[in-house]
């Protein structure tokens, strides 16, 4: 009776062990649904536990019944002593199975971060920070039939993702390579934001540590394989996240709704003196009081009166980028408050040296005054090189 309620007892908590998980992959085109069922994790688990039970209770009932034949030392082994030692076993057994069940979690939880990667890079949705470095493999209970059985179905799913994988990184590179070709177009240099490269001074080693790192290099399981591959692909998706940020900080839609310019970038005919000289911005005619809008998102850092710009808003956009609108005659934002692209921050005017109602609007990096037309042909450009990144791909496979 109490070996049954133990077993029983056993059973309980072993189906509770284990839970159903789920897994999508993206393959850039289609979702595909994996599972693993609790059931089946805890179905394998127990046959091979109660394997190892019925084992052990053998071995215990033979070693009992040589003890008695024999009358060592004169004493009979008690029915108390051994319950004790069965539940010993049986507690042993129970560690063992939290062991199989902590693997089990570890595997599924890189099973599902590795996911998120892939997922992140292949649609563009999602954000490095927010999935975190890649959980490393490891070996708990490796050794053990338990767990070997139980895992097997993940590091089935993990070989899935491995293809997915490199994959993801053709796409990623692509996509930065698009990304950084874009930024080129723009006067605006990449490296400076995304930084990269090896060095620092050479110290040699030993022959004999050389031999070491090799041969250790030489053994790396599948495992660790797997993790170095998903180690590159996170980092390459961390400089495509920079890169694609810089992007989203650069202004990339009209400040008003209708274009036509009276005045271009570069030196012109000073409209007061008549003499060369250089105008920083762009000049756009429109009537009193029309919509002027935020080119991209930042944060208001002039909103007043300053000198020949009159009435004007400075809006950073971090990354070194700042656009700005002069000449308005109402201003509807506030210094220090964050602006959205698309936002109405103010309506045209001709106030300051301005000789009828237009915007004055200017693109500047680290300072320096650029043309503003580039910036005013890009709405979008995500989307664009996501898409092109895809015909891209679709196109390679194809020719496959």
């Amino acid at each position: 009776m109490v070996s049954t309620a133990l077993n029983a007892n056993l059973a309980t908590r072993f189906r509770n062990f284990f839970t159903t998980r789920d897994f999508i992959f993206h393959d850039g085109r289609d979702l595909k649904r994996f599972s693993v069922a609790g059931r089946t994790q805890a179905l394998l688990a127990g046959v091979a536990a109660i394997t190892v039970t019925f084992s052990a209770y053998g071995v215990s009932q033979a070693a009992f019944g040589a003890i008695m034949a024999s009358g060592i030392a004169g004493e009979a082994v008690t029915p108390e002593a051994k319950l004790a030692k069965m539940r010993n076993e049986m507690a042993q057994m129970e560690a063992d199975v939290e062991a199989v069940k902590q693997a089990a979690q570890i595997h599924a939880a890189r099973v599902e971060q590795r996911q998120k990667i892939i997922t992140g890079v292949l649609t563009g949705k999602g954000s490095p920070a927010d999935v975190g470095e890649p959980v490393p493999a490891t070996d708990l209970t490796s050794d053990s039939r338990i767990a070997q059985e139980v895992l097997a179905p993940l590091r089935k799913v993990e070989a899935r993702q491995a293809k997915l994988a490199e994959q993801a990184r053709k796409t990623a590179q692509l996509r930065i390579h698009l990304t950084t070709s874009h930024l080129r177009s723009l006067g605006i240099k990449p490296e400076r934001y995304v930084a990269g490269g090896m060095g620092g001074p050479f110290e040699p080693v030993s022959s004999e540590a050389a031999a070491a790192a090799a041969s250790s290099a030489a053994g790396a399981t599948a495992e660790t394989s797997a993790d170095a591959q998903f180690r590159s692909l996170f980092q390459t998706w961390q400089k495509l996240d920079v890169l694609e940020q810089t992007v989203i900080a650069i202004p990339s839609m009209q400040p008003v709704e209708n274009v036509k310019l009276t005045s271009s970038f570069g030196v012109r005919s000073d409209p007061f003196h008549g003499s060369a000289a250089m105008h920083a911005g762009v000049d756009i005619p429109g009537p009193l009081g029309t919509p002027i809008y935020a080119t991209a998102d930042g944060v208001v850092g002039r909103a007043g009166r300053f000198g020949g710009y009159g009435n004007l808003i400075t809006v950073n956009h971090g990354k070194g980028i700042e656009t700005r609108y002069g000449h308005l005659s109402k201003i509807l934002v506030a210094s220090n408050t964050r602006v959205r692209r698309g936002q109405l921050i103010g309506l045209m005017g001709s106030t300051g040296r301005s000789t009828g109602s237009h915007l004055h609007y200017e693109v500047r990096i680290d300072g320096a005054a650029v043309n503003p037309m580039p910036f005013m042909q890009n709405a979008n450009v995500l989307d664009q090189i996501q898409q092109r990144a895809t015909r891209v791909q679709l196109t390679a496979a194809a020719g496959n």
